[in-house]
């Protein structure tokens, strides 16, 4: 007999974790609170993103979960875009740090330097004005977050029978049962991905763990005109000061420093700004990082047309129109280090704190971590 799972949150860590357990054979039953996936894991560019990964185990787990996205959305009939990204480069400094990424990464990445001339035949949106170069990487991946997630279940259900208990609210754990109001299941083993709400299961043991909230803002542009596609997913220079990938570039605190003096209402907000299309032919941008246990429920306008006002200086559309603002939050690791595992009892085991790389390190994540 197939040995039980129950994975508590249908986020993409929890799709992740059932895919995970399904494949080594488990009956996996997957429990959300509510009627289906709303937080984080929808409220993204939906970006699968190697590039912004060091080089070592996270980028191997980020190229392994770009291969089970493929895999995935291929199987499932869920749109993906091989879109790649441009990092452009429109003062010194900025080549500068391109330049020195590209001499000292992993050259398994396969990624170029770009002439501006080189720029335009890819991307027919960005800035050209002052354009100096750019790091074009071809490994990066697109879907819209809003579809994958709400198709997945499906596929899960259909290809390894993984059944979804929607709009259940996990109360407790007392291994091997886990109680929802007046429902209960017993596995052989939990697995808790919970995301952002780490205070309803185990709060004396999150207490102790370095962990904050960040709040995120994004934005959509209308679907351009004549089924028009922006080519690359594109990147300006304060996504290079965001990524710990280009940590390794010795100029890199030359940029850092001007940054901070050219542009401290974007340090304050914790802004990098980035442009990604979806199938609809919409414009995801974004975005701000701003941390602590409490967030205002409301946008910041401030922070919008911060963001609006540097996409100005890296990408042109034909319709600028923004058709929907959002926010998001996800949980945060304070010690640098990229996920929290842990067993706060025998049976149970936490996975969280993945932060704005759930969708780029999930799925290789956890078909790591779980281990028959």
């Amino acid at each position: 007999m197939a040995k039980k799972a129950i994975v508590i949150g249908a986020g993409i860590v929890g799709l992740a974790t059932a895919r995970a357990l399904a494949i080594t054979g488990y009956k996996v039953t997957v429990i959300e609170r509510n009627l289906k996936a709303t937080g984080a894991s929808v409220r993204n560019f939906g970006m699968i993103w190697p590039v912004g990964q060091p080089d070592g185990d996270l980028y191997d787990i980020a190229d392994r979960s770009a291969i089970i996205w493929k895999e995935m959305c291929n199987a499932a009939g869920v749109w993906l875009e091989e879109a790649g990204s441009l990092h452009l480069a429109y003062k010194n400094d900025e080549l500068a740090v391109l330049e020195d990424f590209i001499s000292i990464a992993d050259k398994k990445r396969n990624n170029k330097m770009l002439l501006p001339q080189e720029v335009t035949a890819l991307s027919k949106v960005a800035v050209t004005k002052g354009l100096l170069g750019a790091l074009w990487s071809p490994n990066e991946l697109i879907v819209d977050p809003r579809q994958a997630i709400a198709a997945i279940p499906d596929w899960l259900n259909e290809k390894y029978g993984v059944v979804f208990e929607w709009g259940k609210v996990v109360t407790q754990i007392n291994f091997p049962v886990v109680n929802s109001n007046k429902q209960k299941w017993e596995a052989d083993c939990v697995y808790v991905c919970s995301g952002a709400d780490f205070e309803t299961l185990y709060p004396d043991v999150y207490a102790d763990a370095p962990l904050t909230k960040c709040k995120l803002q994004m934005m959509r542009l209308k679907a351009q005109p004549a089924d028009e596609r922006i080519g690359p997913a594109l990147c300006g220079a304060l996504s290079l000061t965001h990524y710990h990938s280009f940590s390794i570039a010795p100029s890199l605190p030359v940029l850092h420093k001007r940054i901070a003096d050219e542009y401290p209402e974007y340090v304050k907000w914790g802004i990098h700004v980035m442009a990604a299309q979806t199938q609809s032919g919409e414009i995801t941008i974004g975005d701000s990082h701003e941390y602590g246990d409490v967030h205002n429920p409301f946008d910041q306008q401030e922070v919008n047309n911060l963001i609006l006002a540097y996409l100005k200086k890296m990408a042109q559309f034909t319709d600028e129109t923004v058709v929907e603002s959002w926010h998001g939050i996800y949980a945060k690791l304070t010690d640098g280090k990229a996920w929290l595992v842990f067993n706060p009892e025998a049976g149970v085991t936490i996975i969280n704190g993945l932060g704005g790389a759930g969708m780029t390190l999930s799925f290789g994540l956890c078909e790591k971590l779980v281990v028959v």
